[in-house]
């Protein structure tokens, strides 16, 4: 057993045994690196990544290879789900000298940490045009001892280079005016122009949910009335839920489908997707009623509930894409999933498995004759349909199941908290927000710190070393704002606002209103880490935004709006470009222009019209609404704190009433239910 032995980090664990001499990151490692005077080899994946496993079994696994590894470098292994930042950073330098990144992400670097040689995956022999492992260990040890000088060089300039990247969305350089009218219109049409009218979703091959420009179309149609946006939430999120990259016998999403029909997933599944694409659904039913959406949000709460919740209460990061295969007992992608007709009829017997084959379009999609399940219509007997199913989940959970990587991340856990407690409040699913409850309890107790700070991860209840990040933040905010709309407990509110306090404090630039990824008390890094474009997640930079223009509308804070303001400035510079790599900056812009809408609901708590009132307040779909619930006197529950927006609502005849303020103009109250909703539709 080697270093990693004792992280906490599942994904550094499972090459603990391998013959590498790995060191986690950190000073000592570099260190060592300088005292030997040899490079340092950077090896950066995550738990639930395939080829970084194919890799490690390859390479890493092998004796002559780490041998000459270790003779010749130093290796370091970073989870980048543990060490965003550093995945940032080198991620950034790989794509700019390759063209293209991903993972496992395999860098060299000099003791100081300036990188000179890049990749991502390497074979174990030459193939495909790709050198093989060994050929790159073996040239970036000639360079080194040979070379050095111009290994330095090269080194030296990639380091100017990123430092001058650095500078780009600083003081002023990239950062506009806040989007308008004409923006948001304009990131619509740009959009129809890579719409796959057909299949869904955005592009070709390979296909990810793109969650976070679904939520800014579904909320550009409740502005606009678009029917553009809202046919394209509709096609993709139908053609997701239809497809092999939805779970059809347990629900959630996996990572990506590789090809563009959406039928053959990247079988992993991140807890951060299905926290996104449970409020997608959640909202398009919000907006339309339609009964998929509904039955879709519903199964992917039940597989976080089911499948992804740790006994402390939160939400593993995911589950991993191979498994052991039933017939072979080696490891492969999808095998928990995948079924022949023959496995169909040893569950079901011959008649229903022919029927199943037919539901779920069982034709062979792999080469072993196995089949990902898929929807391809709605069964006639809807009755049978629900029977098979279950019949086949249950016999899939005798399967060797797929490993599951249980540290917990602040910042996913913050979305599932978010789409657990809407969910749990549109649906009327108090168990949903009781977990939710759960998750930001954890957080609470196990990843602020007493001054007040976020760490990133926890695992079996104890905390990580690593400092929490911007989207930790911004995350977890947006997860205590949606518990506060939810429960009117003033303390979420109350959390938000001292977590977006740090933001302001530690993250953002005080002359452009330009966020940083990290704090500015963090470790220092070849360069500081600024991003404001979605990835897998929102960035943390429009996530910050969001959060502060919400928190904004529940207190009437001139300094958060402000800095909500001045943050979502570059959206008009990216959004009318690239409006798919900014979708979350762009739904909270549309949040912007909607409102604030105000909605305080006062009564007693339990009073059945003050719920009817929440209920109908809560399923608005006004962007730019926020909602409190409380007592009337402006108290939160439980406790004694003061919610600005429930200050001097008095109730109405006795009754429990709804007021409405937008642009800070107040409406007179109502306590009709209708009447409310009629209200926020205008």
């Amino acid at each position: 057993m080697n270093r990693l032995a004792k992280s906490q980090s599942p994904y550094l664990r499972q090459h603990a045994d391998n013959p590498v001499e790995w060191w986690e990151w950190g000073p000592e490692a570099f260190a060592e690196a300088e005292r030997r005077g040899v490079p340092v080899l950077l090896s950066v994946g995550y738990a639930a990544c395939h080829w970084c496993h194919v890799m490690a079994h390859e390479s890493f696994e092998d004796e002559a290879t780490a041998e000459f590894l270790n003779g010749r470098f130093v290796a370091v292994k970073v989870d980048r789900e543990e060490r965003p930042d550093v995945d940032a950073v080198y991620m950034e330098a790989v794509q700019a000298a390759t063209g293209q990144g991903g993972w496992p992400m395999t860098v060299f670097l000099t003791p100081g940490k300036e990188p000179f040689y890049f990749g991502t995956y390497f074979p174990p022999e030459p193939r495909h045009g790709m050198p093989s492992f060994r050929q790159v260990l073996e040239g970036v040890d000639k360079a080194w001892t040979g070379r050095r000088a111009e290994v330095a060089e090269v080194a030296a300039r990639i380091g100017r280079d990123l430092a001058e990247r650095a500078s780009v969305y600083a003081v002023g350089s990239g950062v506009g005016e806040v989007p308008g009218e004409g923006e948001l219109h304009a990131a619509v049409v740009e959009l129809t122009r890579s719409f796959d009218e057909r299949r869904g979703g955005f592009g070709g091959a390979p296909k990810f949910p793109p969650s976070m420009v679904l939520e800014f179309l579904l909320r550009h149609h409740a502005r606009t009335g678009s029917a553009a946006a809202l046919q394209m939430v509709e096609r993709t999120c139908e053609a997701m839920a239809r497809g092999g990259i939805y779970d059809q016998l347990g629900g959630g999403f996996a990572r990506y489908a590789v090809d563009a029909t959406w039928t053959v997933p990247h079988f992993e599944k991140m807890l951060y997707d299905n926290a996104l694409l449970l409020r997608v659904y959640l909202h398009l039913w919000r907006a339309t009623g339609e009964e998929r959406a509904r039955r879709v949000a519903l199964e992917t709460a039940d597989f976080l509930l089911r499948e992804l919740r740790t006994p402390e209460g939160g939400f593993a990061s995911a589950l991993d894409a191979d498994s052991p295969d039933p017939a072979s007992g080696k490891n492969a992608e999808g095998a928990y999933y995948a079924w022949t007709p023959g496995q169909l009829e040893a569950v079901l017997g011959e008649a229903d498995a022919a029927l199943a084959v037919e539901l779920f379009d069982v034709t062979g999609t792999f080469e072993h004759g196995s089949s990902v399940l898929q929807r391809p219509k709605d069964p006639q007997d809807e009755e049978k349909y629900a029977e098979i199913r279950a019949k086949l989940f249950e016999a899939r959970a005798g399967r060797p199941a797929p490993a599951r990587d249980d540290k917990v991340v602040a910042a996913w856990n913050g979305l599932a908290v978010a789409a657990l407690a809407e969910t749990g409040a549109l649906l009327e699913r108090p168990d949903l927000v009781e977990a939710a409850e759960r998750a930001a309890d954890l957080l609470i107790a196990v990843h602020l710190t007493a001054d007040g700070r976020l760490l990133r991860t926890s695992r079996d209840g104890r905390a990580g070393a690593n400092a929490g990040v911007l989207e930790d933040y911004a995350d977890t905010a947006e997860g205590f704002l949606a518990l506060y709309a939810v429960t009117g407990e003033s303390s979420w509110l109350q959390l938000a606002g001292e977590l977006l306090d740090v933001v302001l404090r530690h993250f953002t630039d005080d002359v452009s209103g330009a966020l940083y990824d990290t704090a500015d008390d963090a470790e220092q890094l070849i360069r500081r880490p600024q991003d404001p474009t979605d990835n897998a997640t929102p960035s943390g930079w429009t996530a910050a935004a969001a959060a502060l223009l919400t928190y904004a509308a529940y207190t009437g804070s001139a300094r958060h709006r402000t800095a909500a303001e001045r943050a979502l400035g570059i959206v008009s510079a990216l959004g009318t470009r690239a409006p798919r790599f900014i979708g979350w900056g762009l739904a909270a812009a549309e949040a912007l222009l909607d409102g604030p809408r105000e909605v305080a609901v006062v009564g007693p708590a339990d009073d059945p019209a003050r719920a009817a009132l929440h209920l109908a307040a809560l399923r608005s779909t006004a962007p730019g609404a926020v909602v409190a619930v409380g007592e009337p006197g402006g108290s939160g529950e439980p406790g004694d704190a003061e919610v600005p927006l429930l200050a001097d609502r008095p109730l109405l005849d006795g009754r429990p009433a709804a007021y409405v303020c937008r642009h800070f103009v107040c409406e007179r109250p109502t306590a009709d239910p209708a009447e409310l909703a009629e209200r926020l539709r205008d």
